[in-house]
């Protein structure tokens, strides 16, 4: 069982990791970012081609807008959480 000054002996969180867990755990944020980024267009754009499939286009109209839409969102995201981070 766990005493109650076990938080005492403890050191800070970073403490013990190796060089490479220390920095996958202050690239998580961006590599996050990144597949955000991905999944955004690639969602947005399937959703375009099945909205042009299903309705009757020869031209892939939908399938542009869903892309640029996908950029658009997945872009700001990916700025707000780059551009938000401050190290201490």
């Amino acid at each position: 069982m766990p005493d109650s000054d076990d938080k005492d002996r403890r050191g800070p969180p970073d403490e013990g990791l190796s060089n490479l867990a220390d920095a996958y755990r202050k690239a998580a944020p961006y590599m996050g970012a990144s597949t955000q980024l991905v999944a955004s267009v690639g969602l947005m754009t399937a959703l375009g081609w099945w909205g042009d499939k299903k309705l009757g286009h020869t031209t892939p109209w939908l399938l542009l807008v869903g892309a640029g839409v996908g950029m658009l969102v997945g872009f700001v995201s990916f700025f707000k959480t780059v551009l938000g981070k401050k190290d201490p």
